[in-house]
């Protein structure tokens, strides 16, 4: 029979990971906010659908939104966990 030993190393480690992945999708989450904004003000005399950097400036600007909303969900989803399995031991 063996036993399986959780060391708080890798709660550790687990918990920098998912750090580090939301502040990755935090900051690729602005940096396409910033991207869309510049694409659509580009040329924004030409507002209509033929336009095409305002129409990727536009996807650009939702797809942050969509990336900040993730990021934060798995953030929250580990975090959430992490105070589950703490108070269990």
């Amino acid at each position: 029979m063996t036993t399986r030993t959780v060391s708080a190393n890798g709660r550790e480690r687990n918990g920098q990971e998912v750090r580090r992945l939301f502040s990755f999708m935090n900051v690729m989450a602005w940096a396409a906010l910033l991207i869309g904004v510049g694409m659509s003000l580009w040329n924004v005399t030409h507002f209509s659908d033929q336009n095409l950097s305002l129409m990727l400036g536009i996807g650009f600007m939702v797809g942050s939104v969509f990336i900040y909303t993730i990021g934060t969900a798995i953030h929250l989803v580990h975090k959430r966990r992490d105070e589950a399995n703490s108070d269990i031991i």
